[in-house]
């Protein structure tokens, strides 16, 4: 995952508000309110892994992965403490608007739509979907054209959710709010396949002996952190289990910052980006 560089990135990114914001002085007041209070509050939705997930550490509940190790290093480099908000995907641009944190790590894809209201740092992954089946099922889907039709899941306000609708059709899509409950749903017969995020998609696979991965070559807008505005070809299959990252992968992530003057569009753009 080029996880050092991901992080350099994410660093620079945050460091560098002052042109997200688009006036000096907001920025700066930012991050002062921020080292103010002693305090980074990162928004995210735990249940995405290898990005966010629970994990128990030393006996306790622990909130852990790749994104939460960035928020880490942020945090670190300004001086300060890290909270991490857990909610559901579908509600944290909401509550980055309403200023319930300073900042959204979770995967979010920066497309144009999101992006008239949200300012995203830099991509630091690109990933695509995979979609996730019973492993009995694994030989049913050998094109896009398979998928018409099927029972799909998704996250609902997620980017494979679109997906989803595009490829099964809308009538036979379903969208809940938890990644783990959509596994629940496809493992008891409810669902015939789920769309997420290709590492995701990977890590569930390979904790599972009754699932599959299966590589359709669904490719994925842009995906960055986000910052708030006030005022995815060919079919190929993944029988294999988590093996780290993979050629062609297209999704992008990047970090999500908070609070920015009315009607002020950042100038952070999707120039670099960290392929895996």
């Amino acid at each position: 995952m080029k996880k050092a560089i991901a992080l350099l990135l994410a660093l620079v990114t945050l460091l560098s508000l002052t042109a997200c914001a688009g006036k000096e002085d907001a920025a700066s007041s930012a991050l002062d309110q921020i080292k103010q209070k002693g305090e980074l509050v990162v928004g995210t939705s735990v249940d995405y892994p290898p990005y966010e997930f629970h994990t128990e550490v030393d006996g306790k509940d622990t909130i852990v992965g790749f994104d939460m190790e960035i928020a880490q290093a942020i945090a670190d480099k300004l001086g300060v403490s890290l909270k991490i908000v857990d909610m559901s995907f579908d509600n944290l641009l909401m509550s980055l608007a309403n200023d319930e944190f300073n900042l959204v790590i979770a995967g979010l894809t920066a497309d144009e739509e999101w992006r008239k209201t949200t300012d995203f740092s830099d991509p630091y992954l690109e990933s695509k979907n995979l979609i996730l089946v019973r492993a009995e099922d694994a030989d049913k889907y050998a094109s896009l054209d398979d998928l018409k039709g099927a029972k799909g899941g998704a996250q609902t306000g997620s980017k494979p959710y679109n997906n989803c609708v595009t490829y099964c059709g809308e009538e036979t899509t379903v969208g809940l709010a938890k990644v783990q409950d959509l596994v629940m749903e496809l493992e008891a017969g409810k669902l015939d396949v789920v769309f997420l995020d290709y590492m995701t998609v990977l890590s569930y696979a390979d904790a599972k002996e009754d699932l599959a991965a299966v590589d359709l070559g669904i490719l994925r807008p842009v995906t960055a952190t986000h910052r708030r505005q006030e005022g995815e070809h060919g079919a190929g299959r993944v029988h294999q289990r988590r093996s780290g990252g993979a050629e062609g992968a297209e999704r992008h992530r990047a970090v999500h910052c908070g609070g920015q003057e009315a009607g002020k569009r950042g100038g952070v753009t999707p120039e670099s980006t960290i392929q895996t």
